[in-house]
């Protein structure tokens, strides 16, 4: 009996032990799982690993169907394996191969692409380019009517704008200054261009081309600005000089070295006659930063020269002497007053400088000093004042030859006294100004001088 009970154990322990032990998760009750970020389908683009049954045919039919109807691509072969797309045959161009490639890759179910097409550059496919090339042509033929008609539009408001433009008078009264004047009738003339442009693309459907246009255009007035940097300096120092006005017209002036009579402003040069008759031209640029000497501004002009004597005269009495000589020439003013000074002491000589003035509207400068220094030197000489020999001689000569008579000085003529301004260098200015007076000009004689 105890035999039989023992058995019966065993096998129990055995049932125990055979019976599957259960999980947690399936003793408790059974939650609903949250949704997960990661529990999505499958990432884009990623490669499915099974492939539904006929899906290569259909792929290879769906390519195949949309390549019939591109002429360019109807001769492009497809094969179709596990997805994969093996593109071949013969293009006409290279960007038919990237069409090509591009329409394949779109294509549902479709894994990759490999294009092995090549380019035809067979005389035919030569033959196909200039078909193209003529169809291009008959296109722009039958476009024809309604460019010419755009053009005509550009044009007419071109010439609308240059019309306007056209009105200087109006626009000098607006600007009163010529420079200002011709600015704005540049700018209207631009404007209207602009607008042509701008309609006339508009009506053949290329605003697009426009926006590049104005793009570009900025890009080369950019390069244009930098490489153009003295040409644009002259052309804004010429609408400073307009407003400032530093001189007039036949002003004597000096720009830094180049001394002359001024004979036009224009928007590029200031022109010049110099002394000996030839013309000269600065260009605006260099004028606005010069230095500029006008003699003619004011009529009372200053001239002074320097004699020497011997250090053992009487500088005062010399001083004295010339001041008298200076006074009694009539050209000389009286106010101010003509003045003498000791320069400096050169031994053996002693420096003395005179100074006078002058009305250059009645005395030319030139021949004024001129007629000073041979006064004033023979004043001097003739009071023993004369400046001494730096260099000793010694002459030997018979008794009989050395007391000559001093020679007799040599009267003064008409022409030594004439002392009138020279007229010939304003007189050729004046003519030149007559014989062209519509020609540009910036010198306003209506506007303040600077």
């Amino acid at each position: 009996m105890n035999a039989s009970r023992n058995v019966a154990i065993s096998v129990a322990a055995l049932a125990i032990f055979a019976v599957p032990v259960a999980s947690p998760a399936q003793i408790l009750p059974a939650s609903k799982p949250s949704p997960s970020p990661s529990a999505s389908p499958a990432a884009s683009g990623a490669i499915s690993d099974a492939t539904e049954g006929g899906s290569d045919a259909r792929i290879r039919q769906r390519i195949r169907g949309i390549f019939s109807e591109i002429p360019n691509l109807t001769h492009v072969t497809v094969e179709v394996s596990q997805g994969v797309v093996i593109l071949g045959g013969k293009v006409g161009s290279s960007s038919d191969k990237t069409q090509a490639e591009g329409i394949a890759n779109r294509v549902s179910g479709v894994a990759t692409v490999q294009d092995d097409i090549v380019r035809d550059t067979s005389l035919g496919s030569g033959v196909a380019g200039i078909r193209k090339v003529t169809d291009t042509f008959a296109g722009i033929a039958a476009e024809l009517p309604l460019i010419l008609v755009a053009l005509l539009v550009g044009l007419v408001v071109a010439v609308i704008g240059y019309f306007i433009a056209s009105f200087g008078s109006v626009w000098q009264r607006v600007a009163r200054n010529a420079f200002f004047a011709e600015l704005i009738a540049s700018a209207i003339r631009f404007l209207f261009v602009l607008l042509g442009i701008i309609l006339a693309l508009n009506m053949l459907g290329a605003g697009a081309l426009l926006g590049a246009v104005l793009g570009g255009a900025g890009v080369v007035g950019l390069a244009l600005g930098f490489a153009m940097k003295d040409t644009i300096e002259n052309y804004v120092s010429s609408l400073m000089l307009s407003l400032r006005q530093p001189f007039r017209a036949n002003d004597q002036v000096k720009i830094d070295s180049y001394e002359g009579r001024v004979v036009r402003l224009t928007t590029r040069a200031t022109i010049l006659l110099t002394p000996e008759g030839n013309h000269l031209r600065l260009a605006n640029s260099t004028v606005f930063k010069a230095v500029i000497l006008n003699y003619t501004r004011n009529p009372q002009r200053r001239f002074d020269f320097i004699l020497q004597i011997d250090t053992r005269a009487d500088p005062t009495k010399a001083r004295r002497l010339g001041l008298d000589v200076l006074k009694r020439l009539d050209f000389v003013l009286k106010d101010p007053a003509p003045a003498a000074v000791v320069k400096d002491v050169l031994y053996p000589n002693i420096a003395i400088q005179y100074l006078g003035w002058v009305d250059q509207s009645k005395t030319d400068l030139g021949k004024a000093r001129s007629r000073a220094i041979c006064a004033v030197k023979s004043a001097l000489e003739h009071n023993g004042l004369a400046s001494p020999d730096p260099i000793t001689k010694v002459r030997m000569e018979p008794e009989e030859q050395r007391e000559r008579p001093a020679p007799s000085p040599t009267p003064a003529t008409a022409h030594d006294d004439d002392v009138a301004p020279e007229k010939a260098v304003a007189g050729m200015v004046a003519e030149e100004r007559s014989q062209d007076p519509e020609k540009k000009d910036l010198l306003d004689a209506s506007r303040p001088t600077e």
